[in-house]
This record gives C-alpha cells, structure tokens and sequence, in this order.
C-alpha cells in the first residue's frame, strides 16, 4: 500500500489536492486581510481534498478500501482532539458564565498591581496552569482577565497577550496533555509521561528569558481603580466546584490513558457528563439555573473547525504521499536539525498539521528526538501569532489588539528564547543524556 500511496503524488489528484492545500493555506494565513474564519478555508481543503481523491478512485475504478481504513483512521484521531478540546472549552466558559475571571480580574487590580506585575502574574499561571489545562484552554483563560483588566492600553495587552502564548506553549510542551502537539505525540505512543517531564529545563529557561526580554516594554503604572465607585466581585456559587470539576476531569482523562489506555477524550466527556449533573444539582439547590449547553454555545467553534478541517487536509496529503517527502528531508538533513527547522515550519503553518505531517511520516527517531520535534513544534508556534492553538485561540479572543502584526513586532525576543530551548536541549538529551 505504500507503494501506491507514494504513486499519487504524479497522479492529477495528487497533484490538484497540494495545489488546493497551498491556495487554501494562503487565505488562513491571511484572515485579517480577507476578513475570512480560518476555520472555512480550512474546513473546504481538508473535506474537499478527500472528495477528489474518492473521485479519483471512482474514475479509475480503483478499490475503495484502502481510502475508507485510513478515513476511519482520520475520524479516530480528529474526534480525540475536537471532543478533549471542546471539553476544555466549555469549562471555561461555564467559568466565565460564574464570574470566575471578574473576581480574579478584580483580585489583580484591587490589590495596586501595576501592569509589570500583572505581566509577570498571568504569564507565571499561563505557564503553570497549562501543563494541567493544556496550552489553548490557559491562553484563553489568562487572555480573558487580560483583556478585561485595561481593554485600551495597547503597549500592555500585546506584550502580555505575546507572554501568555509563549508562556502556555512553553508549559504546555512538558506535558503530555499540555498541548495539541503533546497530545498527538502521547497518543502516537511516541512518549511516556516520564520523556515529557524531561523537556522542563528548556521550556522553563526558554520562556522565562523571552518574558523578561517582553517585559522590557511593559510599561510603568498601574490599572485604573477606584475602591469608592467600584463594586467588590466575587463568583458567583458553584464556581469554586466547577474549578474542582475541572481539575477533576483533566485527573480522570490522564489516568483513563495511562491505566486503562482509553483516548483522552473519553475521560473528558465523562467530565463534561459531571458538568452536566452538576448543572442539575446546582439547580435544586440555589434556584439557579447553570445551562451547560448555552455555555457550550459560546466556545470557539471557529477553532474546532479549523482543527478538523486542517488534520483532515495533512490527512490527505498523507494518503497520497506527500508526507514520504518528509521523511527523505530528514535522511537528508538529519532529525536534530530536521527537527529544530520544524519549530520555524510550524511557526508558518501551525503546529498541529505539522506535527501531524511528522507523525504520520513517521521518520525512524528515538526518543530524545521525539522529544525534540515535540518541544520544537511546540514552542516554534509561538514564533508566529497564528503558529500555535494558543496564538490561535488568543487571536480571537483579543481580535484587533493581538493580531500578526502586533506580534510580529516582539518576535525576535520570542526566537531568542526558543534558540536557547533548543541549546539546553542539546546539552541535557545529548551531550548529559538526563532524560
């Protein structure tokens, strides 16, 4: 089969369907320009790819077979990243929905922070919070009581928007669910838990240098408070349990895969049932209504799509052999290099279809290199503001204040950082083999 998956690429599908993934790709990188979702060019070239190659084997009476396993295949491992992603999302909005931002936001500002501090605070819990949350549920939590402590001051919010990303992917790349990334990889069985933690040193050092280089431009003084005309906050009830809930719900998708070697998503969804019987109780209880499924209605589903619509396009581009491309590339060049480059690659093209494209090219590495590709695909998304599900995710909850361009700007503190990851690497997995 492999034979006649690498043959596709000289057929006119194959052919059609790269030219149909570069055009498309152009228009999700450019949505502020088009003013386009990114989720629609994606959703098109990920789900009209497949109809052309089903066209083509139509056309040339070809046994389907082979084009339905790996469609099974792809629906498997899109539906373990969209439900544990939908998941996570509508915790945060029921958070939201309890005040629990509000009162966090007032907590920050009550207390005389100034914005220096503030910086330092939200990208400390990016960074930390994300190991346990995964990358883009942290990005939007924090960005969220970003935005909501000063909504106009420009030379804060994208430094501190730029610290989150950086701060959650950096986090996110040492855990095994701390990132779409680090999850595919633990899924593929490329790691065990143990190899993530290994990758602490780089992403700590890595990210705390950037942040420091981006807290250079934060500047002086303090949010607007006045303890007179603004009203306490406090969340609303059920709000510390939903938090609990949370913690909760990541707990059981960790041990159900380590254990039970369930998908994570499966321990997620039996998150989201007691999310829902929560809602009932709390209802009984306080006479108030917790509506799961209007918070649900809130979430990003212009992220989901995109992530489906863009692992289904790599999904395609694998069937046809593309991605045989890619492991010749790293024969050529070598993985250590091979997969420091990813970390700029994916910077341009997202994290996620990249480290899918790896993934399912599958080049013949061990584990200190998986570890490499997955910390490099990880903490090169933050190069970019559309490189990461974070940058992604932050992008549309901050649309207009922290946009390419905005990031692009500080780019160069964040390469600084990610260069220094890659030499502590280096020094850790192969030169002291601490791993």
């Amino acid at each position: 089969m492999h034979e006649e998956i690498v043959n596709y690429t000289h057929t006119w599908v194959g052919i059609a369907v790269l030219a149909i993934f570069v055009v498309g790709y152009y228009f999700i990188a450019t949505e502020e320009k088009f003013e386009i979702n990114k989720s629609k060019p994606a959703l098109f070239i990920g789900t009209f790819s497949f109809l052309l190659i089903g066209t083509y084997f139509w056309l040339n009476h070809l046994d389907p077979s082979p084009l339905h396993e790996e469609l099974k295949h792809l629906i498997e491992e899109i539906a373990e990243i969209f439900f544990f992603l939908m998941v996570a999302m509508t915790y945060i909005e029921s958070l939201i929905e309890r005040g629990v931002f509000d009162a966090l936001k007032y907590r920050l500002i009550s207390r005389g922070y100034t914005y220096k501090k503030i910086f330092w605070i939200t990208g400390t819990l990016s960074f930390w919070i994300s190991p346990f949350a995964d990358n883009l549920t942290t990005a939007l939590i924090l960005s969220t009581v970003l935005i909501t402590i000063d909504k106009h001051n420009i030379n804060f919010l994208v430094p501190g928007a730029i610290n989150i990303v950086v701060a959650a992917n950096a986090g996110g790349a040492w855990s095994p669910f701390g990132d779409i990334t680090t999850l595919m990889a633990w899924t593929s069985g490329k790691g065990e838990i143990i190899d993530f933690l290994a990758l602490f040193p780089a992403v700590f050092i890595g990210w705390l240098l950037s942040a420091w280089l981006l807290s250079l431009f934060v500047p002086k003084g303090k949010p607007h408070f006045d303890a007179l005309t603004t009203p306490k906050v406090e969340m609303k009830n059920g709000g510390k349990v939903i938090i609990f809930l949370g913690a909760l719900t990541i707990a059981i998708a960790v041990f159900g895969h380590i254990v039970m070697h369930f998908p994570a998503m499966w321990g997620m969804m039996f998150g989201l049932a007691l999310l829902e019987l929560y809602s009932f109780y709390h209802k009984r209880k306080y006479k108030e209504k917790i509506d799961v499924f209007v918070n649900m209605a809130k979430i990003e589903h212009d992220t989901l799509l995109f992530f489906f619509g863009i692992l289904s396009a790599v999904g395609a581009l694998y069937f046809l052999g593309w991605l045989f491309y890619v492991t010749k590339l790293y024969e050529i060049i070598g993985p250590t290099w091979g997969n420091i480059g990813v970390g700029f690659i994916s910077s341009i093209i997202d994290n996620v279809p990249v480290m899918a494209a790896i993934l399912k090219a599958d080049p013949p590495m061990d584990a200190a290199q998986w570890m490499l590709v997955t910390m490099t695909a990880g903490i090169g998304g933050s190069l970019i503001s559309f490189g990461s599900a974070a940058g992604v995710g932050v992008m549309g909850r901050m649309r207009g204040i922290y946009t390419f361009n905005t990031h692009i700007k500080y780019a160069w503190a964040v390469l600084i950082g990610y260069l220094l990851s890659c030499a502590i690497w280096y020094v850790q997995f192969e030169i002291l083999h601490w791993y």
